[in-house]
């Protein structure tokens, strides 16, 4: 009896407060998500089991700023094929999306450059092994045993967030990949280095501009009027504003 109690006892999404039925449901650490507050959230997100209900009110706070930085994106620059890599080059962030024209509509997670922890190709073989079919109806292998394989092409960027540590982006727009000797892998492999390389680039200009900004300034003599000055933040003396020679 008490368990067929719990299974019917009414149960409320711990986000919006909705009634929720037996089935359409998340189970979170300590409460349950519905169908329609679970869709808010990032697509890189895994965790439900293991997050509470106020982390899970958190991650829906930071899926609605995220919107408006969405609303904000100049993107200059597209990399990949089907999932594609969208940068906004002055902004130095990035969102990942298969959404096409429409790509804002998703709300895809703005990721700063300065996020990314590391980026790395995968190219991911599987195989499936081929029966020969007897004349009563069964299978058995080959011999030796033969296989059917295809490969997949992925980038898989490394990322600081609160809400999910990797995104992975299929770059082989087609189902399968029957072999790395044709023009399809080509592709999708030279798309998924593109990408590694050019977070990779960003990612270490970003370190060296703050490694820069945390250096101390050297004293410097201006060639105008002779004072020692550390310059401005234009590089001109302190005291006369003209420019100064490199220390």
């Amino acid at each position: 009896m008490g368990l067929f109690g719990s299974l019917f006892e009414k149960k409320t999404c711990g986000a919006c407060g909705k009634e929720l039925g037996l089935l359409g449901k998340q189970k979170l650490e300590d409460g349950y998500l519905c169908k329609d507050c679970c869709n808010l959230l990032s697509p890189f997100f895994c965790e439900h089991r293991q997050s509470t209900v106020e982390e899970i009110k958190g991650q829906l706070a930071y899926r609605e700023a995220n919107r408006e930085r969405v609303a904000t994106l100049n993107i200059t620059r597209t990399l990949g094929r089907g999932t594609r890599l969208l940068l906004d080059e002055d902004a130095r962030c990035f969102v990942v999306t298969s959404a096409g024209g429409k790509w804002r509509d998703e709300n895809p997670d703005v990721i700063g450059c300065e996020q990314v922890t590391g980026c790395i190709v995968d190219v991911r073989e599987t195989k499936s092994e081929l029966m020969r079919e007897l004349e009563d109806g069964t299978e058995e292998s080959y011999d030796p045993p033969r296989y059917d394989t295809y490969y997949d092409v992925f980038a898989v960027i490394r990322v600081n967030s609160p809400y999910f540590a990797e995104i992975e982006l299929q770059l082989n727009d087609c189902d399968e990949i029957k072999t790395r000797y044709c023009v399809e892998f080509e592709q999708a492999k030279t798309a998924a280095d593109e990408i590694c390389e050019l977070l990779s680039s960003v990612r270490e200009e970003l370190r060296d501009a703050a490694a820069a900004a945390q250096a101390p300034r050297a004293a410097r003599s201006c060639p105008a009027c002779g004072a020692t000055t550390f310059g401005d933040e234009h590089g001109c003396c302190e005291y006369c504003g003209s420019a100064l020679t490199r220390a």
